[in-house]
Protein backbone atom coordinates (compact mmCIF):
# COMPACT_ATOMS: atom_id res chain seq x y z
CA UNK A 1 0.00 0.00 0.00
CA UNK A 2 0.93 3.76 -0.86
CA UNK A 3 0.90 5.67 2.26
CA UNK A 4 -1.16 8.99 1.08
CA UNK A 5 -0.16 12.32 2.22
CA UNK A 6 -2.21 14.12 4.24
CA UNK A 7 -4.79 16.62 2.75
CA UNK A 8 -3.67 20.45 3.33
CA UNK A 9 -6.65 22.40 4.80
CA UNK A 10 -6.18 26.28 3.63
CA UNK A 11 -7.14 28.34 6.34
CA UNK A 12 -7.72 31.83 4.84
CA UNK A 13 -7.75 35.02 6.96
CA UNK A 14 -9.20 38.19 5.55
CA UNK A 15 -7.78 41.41 5.38
CA UNK A 16 -9.33 45.12 6.92
CA UNK A 17 -13.20 45.78 6.58
CA UNK A 18 -13.62 42.09 4.93
CA UNK A 19 -15.69 38.76 5.63
CA UNK A 20 -14.84 35.33 4.85
CA UNK A 21 -16.92 36.20 1.64
CA UNK A 22 -13.97 37.92 0.10
CA UNK A 23 -11.62 34.40 0.07
CA UNK A 24 -15.12 32.35 -0.92
CA UNK A 25 -14.19 32.06 -4.74
CA UNK A 26 -10.37 31.12 -4.13
CA UNK A 27 -11.63 28.94 -1.11
CA UNK A 28 -14.06 27.04 -3.99
CA UNK A 29 -11.58 26.28 -6.37
CA UNK A 30 -8.61 25.43 -3.97
CA UNK A 31 -11.27 22.75 -2.70
CA UNK A 32 -12.12 21.91 -6.60
CA UNK A 33 -8.45 20.87 -6.75
CA UNK A 34 -8.96 18.63 -3.58
CA UNK A 35 -7.35 20.27 -0.81
CA UNK A 36 -9.68 21.60 2.45
CA UNK A 37 -10.46 25.30 2.57
CA UNK A 38 -11.82 27.38 5.48
CA UNK A 39 -12.76 30.78 4.63
CA UNK A 40 -12.72 33.16 8.32
CA UNK A 41 -14.57 35.72 9.29
CA UNK A 42 -13.20 37.89 12.40
CA UNK A 43 -14.42 39.23 14.99
CA UNK A 44 -16.64 42.53 14.92
CA UNK A 45 -16.63 42.19 11.10
CA UNK A 46 -20.21 40.27 10.25
CA UNK A 47 -23.58 41.42 11.08
CA UNK A 48 -24.35 39.66 14.22
CA UNK A 49 -21.64 41.01 16.51
CA UNK A 50 -20.26 44.71 17.58
CA UNK A 51 -16.73 45.97 16.39
CA UNK A 52 -16.84 47.91 19.30
CA UNK A 53 -14.10 47.32 21.81
CA UNK A 54 -12.36 45.13 19.92
CA UNK A 55 -8.54 44.16 19.47
CA UNK A 56 -5.92 42.71 18.11
CA UNK A 57 -5.84 39.68 20.75
CA UNK A 58 -9.54 38.72 19.76
CA UNK A 59 -8.32 38.31 16.33
CA UNK A 60 -5.65 36.30 17.20
CA UNK A 61 -7.58 34.36 19.55
CA UNK A 62 -10.25 33.42 17.34
CA UNK A 63 -8.13 32.33 14.30
CA UNK A 64 -6.30 30.28 16.85
CA UNK A 65 -9.85 28.34 18.76
CA UNK A 66 -11.03 27.94 14.91
CA UNK A 67 -8.04 26.00 14.18
CA UNK A 68 -8.05 24.11 17.66
CA UNK A 69 -11.44 23.33 17.79
CA UNK A 70 -11.40 21.71 14.47
CA UNK A 71 -8.21 19.83 15.53
CA UNK A 72 -6.58 21.47 12.40
CA UNK A 73 -3.39 19.70 11.03
CA UNK A 74 -1.08 20.56 8.14
CA UNK A 75 -2.71 23.97 7.84
CA UNK A 76 -1.75 26.67 5.38
CA UNK A 77 -2.99 29.81 6.66
CA UNK A 78 -2.65 32.10 3.73
CA UNK A 79 -3.97 35.94 4.60
CA UNK A 80 -4.57 38.69 2.83
CA UNK A 81 -3.60 42.54 3.54
CA UNK A 82 -4.26 43.79 7.41
CA UNK A 83 -4.96 39.73 8.01
CA UNK A 84 -1.48 39.24 8.17
CA UNK A 85 -1.44 40.52 11.58
CA UNK A 86 -3.82 37.85 12.93
CA UNK A 87 -2.22 35.15 11.20
CA UNK A 88 1.09 35.94 12.36
CA UNK A 89 -0.07 35.85 15.97
CA UNK A 90 -1.41 32.52 15.17
CA UNK A 91 0.59 30.81 13.20
CA UNK A 92 3.37 31.52 16.25
CA UNK A 93 0.93 29.60 18.40
CA UNK A 94 -0.35 27.20 16.14
CA UNK A 95 3.25 26.26 15.48
CA UNK A 96 2.88 22.70 15.51
CA UNK A 97 -0.17 22.43 13.15
CA UNK A 98 0.87 25.15 10.83
CA UNK A 99 2.82 23.75 7.15
CA UNK A 100 3.53 27.35 6.06
CA UNK A 101 1.94 30.88 6.25
CA UNK A 102 1.43 32.50 3.01
CA UNK A 103 1.22 35.97 2.88
CA UNK A 104 -1.27 37.34 -0.61
CA UNK A 105 -0.76 41.07 -0.67
CA UNK A 106 -0.19 41.25 3.13
CA UNK A 107 1.18 43.25 5.86
CA UNK A 108 4.74 41.34 7.38
CA UNK A 109 4.16 42.74 10.83
CA UNK A 110 7.17 44.03 12.48
CA UNK A 111 7.55 43.73 16.00
CA UNK A 112 5.98 45.90 17.83
CA UNK A 113 4.63 47.81 14.96
CA UNK A 114 0.84 48.31 14.15
CA UNK A 115 -1.16 48.71 11.16
CA UNK A 116 -1.03 52.28 12.24
CA UNK A 117 2.27 53.10 12.67
CA UNK A 118 3.38 51.38 9.24
CA UNK A 119 2.68 54.09 7.24
CA UNK A 120 2.23 58.04 8.62
CA UNK A 121 -0.66 59.24 6.03
CA UNK A 122 -2.59 55.56 7.32
CA UNK A 123 -1.94 56.22 10.64
CA UNK A 124 -3.10 59.96 10.74
CA UNK A 125 -6.62 58.38 8.62
CA UNK A 126 -6.87 55.67 11.08
CA UNK A 127 -7.14 57.57 14.12
CA UNK A 128 -8.96 60.43 12.90
CA UNK A 129 -11.56 58.09 12.17
CA UNK A 130 -11.47 56.17 15.20
CA UNK A 131 -11.70 59.27 17.26
CA UNK A 132 -14.87 59.89 14.82
CA UNK A 133 -16.71 57.30 15.34
CA UNK A 134 -18.96 56.48 17.95
CA UNK A 135 -17.69 52.68 18.24
CA UNK A 136 -14.15 53.82 17.81
CA UNK A 137 -13.73 52.13 14.16
CA UNK A 138 -12.25 52.77 10.56
CA UNK A 139 -14.92 52.78 8.19
CA UNK A 140 -14.26 52.37 4.58
CA UNK A 141 -16.20 54.00 1.22
CA UNK A 142 -16.72 53.02 -1.96
CA UNK A 143 -13.74 56.27 -2.48
CA UNK A 144 -11.06 53.83 -1.20
CA UNK A 145 -12.53 51.09 -3.62
CA UNK A 146 -12.35 53.39 -6.35
CA UNK A 147 -9.02 54.85 -5.75
CA UNK A 148 -6.81 52.12 -3.46
CA UNK A 149 -8.75 48.70 -3.13
CA UNK A 150 -10.03 48.34 -7.13
CA UNK A 151 -8.84 51.09 -9.09
CA UNK A 152 -9.66 50.72 -12.94
CA UNK A 153 -12.48 47.73 -12.04
CA UNK A 154 -15.75 48.08 -13.63
CA UNK A 155 -17.70 50.29 -11.49
CA UNK A 156 -20.90 47.91 -10.69
CA UNK A 157 -18.24 45.63 -8.78
CA UNK A 158 -16.83 48.60 -7.27
CA UNK A 159 -20.04 49.36 -5.97
CA UNK A 160 -21.12 46.18 -5.21
CA UNK A 161 -17.88 45.33 -2.45
CA UNK A 162 -18.00 49.08 -0.97
CA UNK A 163 -21.39 47.61 0.41
CA UNK A 164 -20.20 44.17 1.78
CA UNK A 165 -17.05 46.44 3.57
CA UNK A 166 -18.12 47.16 7.35
CA UNK A 167 -16.55 49.32 9.43
CA UNK A 168 -12.79 47.96 11.11
CA UNK A 169 -12.03 47.73 14.41
CA UNK A 170 -10.15 50.84 16.09
CA UNK A 171 -8.22 48.08 17.96
CA UNK A 172 -7.44 45.72 15.15
CA UNK A 173 -5.53 48.74 13.39
CA UNK A 174 -3.44 50.33 16.36
CA UNK A 175 -2.34 47.35 18.51
CA UNK A 176 1.26 45.62 17.75
CA UNK A 177 2.59 41.81 18.32
CA UNK A 178 5.36 41.72 20.26
CA UNK A 179 6.73 39.03 18.08
CA UNK A 180 9.25 38.29 15.00
CA UNK A 181 8.63 37.24 11.37
CA UNK A 182 7.16 33.83 11.53
CA UNK A 183 10.39 32.88 9.52
CA UNK A 184 12.64 33.11 13.04
CA UNK A 185 10.48 30.72 14.44
CA UNK A 186 11.45 28.20 11.85
CA UNK A 187 7.88 28.22 10.25
CA UNK A 188 8.13 28.11 6.07
CA UNK A 189 6.43 31.21 4.37
CA UNK A 190 5.85 32.59 1.14
CA UNK A 191 4.89 35.80 -0.15
CA UNK A 192 2.34 36.37 -3.14
CA UNK A 193 2.46 39.86 -4.70
CA UNK A 194 -0.27 41.61 -6.59
CA UNK A 195 1.43 43.59 -9.43
CA UNK A 196 -0.70 46.31 -9.43
CA UNK A 197 -1.81 46.75 -5.74
CA UNK A 198 -1.12 50.54 -4.65
CA UNK A 199 -3.23 49.55 -1.48
CA UNK A 200 -0.24 48.59 1.00
CA UNK A 201 1.47 50.32 3.73
CA UNK A 202 4.65 49.40 2.20
CA UNK A 203 5.83 47.97 -0.72
CA UNK A 204 4.98 44.24 -0.69
CA UNK A 205 9.11 43.49 -1.54
CA UNK A 206 9.70 45.07 1.93
CA UNK A 207 7.31 42.62 3.31
CA UNK A 208 8.58 39.92 1.66
CA UNK A 209 11.94 40.99 2.74
CA UNK A 210 11.44 40.41 6.48
CA UNK A 211 10.54 36.70 5.80
CA UNK A 212 13.64 36.75 3.96
CA UNK A 213 12.02 35.61 0.73
CA UNK A 214 11.52 37.06 -3.18
CA UNK A 215 7.97 37.69 -3.87
CA UNK A 216 5.79 35.89 -6.45
CA UNK A 217 4.90 38.37 -8.36
CA UNK A 218 0.99 37.98 -10.38
CA UNK A 219 -1.63 39.83 -11.91
CA UNK A 220 -4.11 42.36 -10.33
CA UNK A 221 -4.59 44.64 -7.66
CA UNK A 222 -5.63 44.62 -4.39
CA UNK A 223 -8.07 42.47 -4.53
CA UNK A 224 -7.32 40.31 -7.35
CA UNK A 225 -8.68 36.84 -5.30
CA UNK A 226 -12.10 38.52 -5.76
CA UNK A 227 -11.64 39.71 -9.16
CA UNK A 228 -9.52 36.97 -10.51
CA UNK A 229 -9.52 34.49 -7.81
CA UNK A 230 -7.93 31.80 -10.62
CA UNK A 231 -4.63 33.53 -10.45
CA UNK A 232 -4.00 33.86 -6.71
CA UNK A 233 -5.59 29.97 -6.31
CA UNK A 234 -2.86 28.84 -8.78
CA UNK A 235 -0.45 31.28 -6.74
CA UNK A 236 -1.26 29.86 -3.83
CA UNK A 237 -0.27 26.67 -5.04
CA UNK A 238 2.65 27.85 -6.35
CA UNK A 239 4.68 28.61 -3.71
CA UNK A 240 3.06 25.65 -1.22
Amino acid sequence: MTDRKPVQTFVLVPGAWLGGWSWQPVAGLLTGRGYRALALTLPGLSYDGSPAGLGLADAVDYVVSEVERRDLANVVLACHSWGGYPATGAAHRLAGRVAKVIYVSAVVPAKGTSMADENEQYGEIIRQAIAGTPDATVPAGLDAIQGVLMPGDAAPLQELISQLLLPQPGGYMTDSLDLPPVTEIGLDAAYVLCADDIALARPGAEFAARLGVDPLVIPGNHMTMLTQPAIVADALLTVL
